[in-house]
């Protein structure tokens, strides 16, 4: 189970929560990029997402195709270097930081309070996790972006070129660009995520136990933490798109293949701006789709994987401490 469960008999470290935490993020984003690069692309563009002369995509379908046909099926995968660090840095941070600070409510909090109210405890330590994920990768996630949403002209020939560009261009704070709102969406998502995944979790058992079935624990955390991703995903989802925008700000010209492009002044501006010109629907919901896929396929494979490598670790510690009875014996 995610999070601190003080009746385990064997605790892991949280260099062995780091590992396993670095691990889920590597394997989901190899295998579900695609949908990240597709994402981004429908956010960023200010057209409407539907068939027209000035709409450069409009669909899944169209525009995968159209990606692969004009910059090779490797774009789908545009931007993996950066996203990859992005997600094992995430991936780690993230996980580290839940089950260190679930551990502190244990301790500070009445035990009948953090047993009874462990959704809720979970909702806030998510969300402080998601802080501090957020802080750590926000650089990244720009460079991310940007590589992602540059088309034939190329202004970034490297994740380690861009980050030097933008340092020398827009200085240290471009690195950081978006910040606010990635802080306001991180954290309630990451919140809700963890939350979602408890209640989840304990519906999944109830059931099972209800039907005189064996609890699949592993294959719980895959099912139970794809319906956690997509419901908090849905709900933050508008302050994802904010984000976006404003990662790409001064980055106007390697973008101009791909359509419109606006200036906007902060985070304020960019959400009446989008409002405005695009509709609340139509402007903040690009891109979901795709991005419910993402977010059920890697939250559900991050949460599989995570419990299976501490299962591993578990067993492996379990077993190191057999062994060294009977060699006393």
């Amino acid at each position: 189970m995610v999070g601190y469960t003080p009746e385990k008999e064997t605790q892991l470290f949280a260099s062995e929560q780091a590992l396993a935490g670095a691990v889920s993020g590597a394997v989901s984003r190899a295998l579900f990029q695609p949908f990240d690069v597709l994402k981004i692309r429908f956010q960023l563009q200010i057209e409407p997402l539907k068939r027209s002369e000035t709409s450069k995509y409009w669909g899944i379908t169209q525009a995968t195709t159209s990606i692969i046909r004009e910059e090779g099926v490797l774009a789908l995968w545009k931007g993996h270097v950066p996203a990859q660090l992005l997600s094992v840095l995430y991936g780690t941070v993230q996980f580290v930081a839940f089950e260190v600070t679930t551990k502190l409510a244990w301790r500070v909090l009445p035990e009948d309070v953090y047993s009874d109210h462990k959704p809720l405890t979970h909702l806030l330590c998510g969300g402080m996790a998601g802080c501090a994920s957020t802080l750590v990768i926000q650089p990244v996630d720009v460079m991310r972006t940007r590589l992602i949403s540059q088309g034939k002209q190329k202004l970034y020939s490297s994740m380690i070129n861009g980050m030097v560009t933008i340092t020398r261009t827009e200085g240290v704070r471009g690195l950081y660009r978006g910040i606010l709102p990635a802080m306001s969406q991180i954290a309630p998502q990451i919140g809700l995520q963890f939350s979602f995944y408890t209640l989840l979790r304990d519906l999944w058992k109830k059931l099972l136990h209800k039907n005189g079935e064996e609890i699949l624990e592993i294959q719980g955390s895959a099912v139970c933490g794809s319906g956690a991703g997509l419901i908090s995903k849905t709900l933050i989802y508008p302050l994802d798109v904010i984000k976006k925008r404003l990662q790409v700000q001064g980055f106007e010209e390697a973008r101009s293949e791909f359509g419109s492009t606006r200036h906007y002044r902060g985070m304020r501006h960019c959400l009446f701006t989008i409002a405005k010109e695009e509709g609340i629907i139509k402007g903040f919901y690009k891109g979901l789709t795709p991005s419910l896929w993402k977010a059920a396929l890697v939250s559900g494979s991050s949460f599989y994987v995570y419990e299976k490598i501490c299962q591993l670790l578990e067993f492996r510690k379990k077993r190191d401490r057999i062994c060294r009875s009977d060699d006393k014996i």
